[in-house]
């Protein structure tokens, strides 16, 4: 069964659940599962992830599942890699084996509605991690500022580039994220797009967020334009690395401007080597430990209370937004590599010791 038909399937199955059971798509209060009480039975968090296929996510299902253990509970981790049917398989198996709060990131922001309504069925809240679920009564959604990220990301290269041509090489419109980095992108943009300033001469979401897909946009960018691009704003790194390797095959890699996010290392490594401009960094540790102690929290059945609130086309969800980082050559040592996420010796080479 191809990809397409499973997701079919999948949204399918997603509109079933909400035709079978409206009384709790009004807002009925969802049924709860026996929380742990006894000090000696060990809380059991289930994480869903989309996909281990980038290293930001290996960094993250690590750095959760030490998070979690340091807390005392038990973390079952699980990754669909970018296919919608199995991450639902995935979360019902982890439903039925009886966890007591379910983290999930989604692949689809869409199509993971019925992973919420079958685990609220069952009893279990749950989190959505850096990504929001959209449609559905989600008990907690904890990220950074994606917005912000957009706006960062625009402000150094609208600094460094005022005038001239700009490529926006965007992520995967599955991933309710990129419509948010996007916005925040245009927030910075926009006055200096209806002065006149700058043009957005080519404008491409990247499907599945790959590289490869990525180098082909640029490629078409850079044709559509006769190599005529001054500038250019990625999703993320994974994007900004097929972007590069684009402007390369045209002699062109460190003299555009190129902005991503997520601060991986092949990126980090770009930045001191001047083929890339900036990233920005989310602390993940950060963000991990906060998911965790709220995760091991709510599965005991403590209230967690916010002061934001993010909308996902149903209700207003109750939301911890993180704060991103920039990151440039000129502070790199200061934020990625002081915090521990990368070493000075894997950015610089080994002549950093």
């Amino acid at each position: 069964m191809n990809k397409e038909i499973r997701l079919i399937l999948v949204l399918f199955i997603s509109l079933l659940f909400g035709a079978c059971a409206p009384e709790e798509s009004i807002g009925k209060a969802v049924p709860e599962k026996i929380r742990v009480t006894d000090s000696n039975e060990t809380v059991k968090i289930g994480f869903s992830m989309d996909t281990l296929k980038e290293e930001r996510w290996l960094k993250d299902q690590a750095l959760f599942k030490k998070a979690v253990e340091e807390l005392g509970a038990e973390v079952e981790i699980v990754a669909a890699n970018g296919d919608d049917a199995l991450q639902l398989t995935q979360a019902e198996t982890l439903i039925q084996q009886g966890i007591d709060l379910l983290v999930i990131v989604p692949h689809n922001a869409e199509a993971t509605a019925a992973i919420v309504q079958k685990a609220h069925r069952a009893g279990i809240k749950v989190i959505a991690y850096d990504r929001l679920v959209k449609n559905a009564d989600i008990d907690l959604y904890v990220s950074f500022d994606n917005e912000q990220v957009g706006e960062m990301q625009a402000e150094s290269i609208l600094e460094l580039v005022p005038t001239g041509n700009y490529v926006y090489i965007g992520g995967a419109t599955t991933d309710n994220n990129v419509h948010l980095i996007k916005k925040g992108v245009f927030n910075v943009l926009q006055p200096a797009i209806n002065r006149g300033d700058i043009k957005i001469v080519y404008d491409q979401w990247t499907e599945d967020w790959s590289p490869e897909k990525a180098f082909l946009n640029m490629t078409e960018a850079l044709a559509a334009n006769n190599n005529q691009i001054d500038a250019v704003i990625a999703a993320n790194d994974a994007t900004a690395g097929g972007v590069i390797q684009a402007l390369e095959a045209q002699g062109l890699a460190g003299q555009i401007p190129v902005a991503g996010q997520d601060a991986e290392l092949a990126a980090a490594q770009r930045i001191v080597g001047g083929t890339q401009t900036m990233t920005v960094y989310k602390p993940i540790q950060t963000l991990t430990q906060q998911a965790a102690a709220l995760a091991v929290r709510m599965a005991k059945g403590e209230d967690v209370t916010t002061v934001k609130y993010v909308n996902n086309g149903k209700i207003d969800v109750p939301s911890i937004l993180l704060t991103p980082i920039p990151v440039t050559a000129e502070n790199m040592r200061d934020t990625v590599i002081a915090d521990g996420f990368h070493t000075g010796t894997d950015v610089y080479g080994a002549v950093d010791r």
